[in-house]
């Protein structure tokens, strides 16, 4: 499966760039043991972020970053089988999962339930 890790990112943080990779860190923390599991783990801001970067983002919240932030996941969602919805506060992560329900798509809220692959 292709499974979009969805969860805090700027949330909590008023845009502190330490806060904000730690968020990160804790997103990319769940895609090797899902990796492991015989899947293809994704996160929003490994697409976003460097598009962002190309697109000339100059802040947080600026008209690029509204641009392909929350886009960047939802064209992802189009192509995904699941999401893991990890722990935290998130707007964004919500309307992941508010978008996965509306597709059918198979809403993990713990790494243990995602199912090891069939070989």
């Amino acid at each position: 499966m292709l499974i979009l890790i969805a969860g805090p990112y700027r949330s909590g943080t008023n845009d502190d760039a330490e806060l904000i990779q730690q968020n990160l860190d804790n997103l990319e923390a769940a895609a090797l043991p899902i990796f492991r599991k015989g899947h293809i783990p994704i996160i929003g801001e490994w697409v976003a972020l460097p598009l962002m970067k190309l697109a000339g983002c100059k802040q947080i919240g600026d008209e690029v970053w509204e641009e392909i932030q929350y886009p960047a996941a939802h064209r992802i969602l189009e192509k995904c089988d699941a999401i893991l919805r990890i722990e935290g506060a998130s707007k964004g992560a919500d309307e992941d999962v508010r978008i996965a329900r509306e597709k059918g798509l198979i809403i993990y809220y713990n790494i243990e339930d995602i199912p090891y692959a069939k070989s």
